[in-house]
């Protein structure tokens, strides 16, 4: 009889854990799933602000210091040296569909000399290029510096099923500028 009250007894406590556990690990579970997917898409910021600072870099330094400022190209990605494949470069060291790029132009003010600068429309890859614009607003000890922008957008798609998640796209910009160098 004894053996009878602690079975039952037992009995349904392994079933109030059960439970418990059919409640909570679902939840655990989908808390995991947020980790990994917001980490993916830190991640992937992170190369796409690396990938637009690589080719700020690139574009704003002369290819040949004896040759006078020539500068490398725009693009297109094929042609080594220019500044859309230094961007995809990054991108494809980690994984990253260059195809997928979309077209961001911030709205820069172009310096006053020299000729030229401001942002272009993009002609190559979706990448905006903007050459010889103001970095920072004139002090007067100081004249405002003048560099190069690089700037994009890359999708990020969700996969978090039984969330309002799911399959939700976000938009992640990556602008990067870099000092031109006389």
């Amino acid at each position: 009889m004894l053996n009878l009250k602690r079975s039952a007894q037992l009995g349904s406590a392994d079933g109030a854990e059960i439970a418990e556990a059919a409640l909570v690990l679902p939840l655990v579970f989908m808390l995991l799933l947020g980790i990994i997917w917001f980490g993916r898409a830190f991640n992937i910021y992170s190369t796409i602000q690396q990938a637009a600072q690589q080719g700020a870099i690139t574009a704003a330094r002369a290819t040949c210091a004896t040759c006078g400022n020539a500068f490398p190209a725009d693009g297109p990605a094929t042609s080594n040296g220019t500044v859309t494949a230094a961007v995809e470069a990054v991108m494809k060291a980690s994984n990253l569909d260059t195809t997928q790029i979309k077209t961001w132009n911030p709205g820069l003010s172009a310096c006053p000399s020299p000729p030229g600068g401001g942002c272009p429309p993009p002609t190559v890859d979706n990448i905006t290029i903007c050459r010889n614009v103001q970095l920072n607003l004139p002090v007067s000890t100081q004249p405002a510096q003048c560099g190069t922008v690089v700037s994009f957008q890359y999708p990020f798609t969700f996969n978090f099923p039984g969330t309002s998640l799911n399959m939700q796209q976000i938009i992640l910009s990556a602008q990067a500028q870099s000092r031109m160098e006389n």
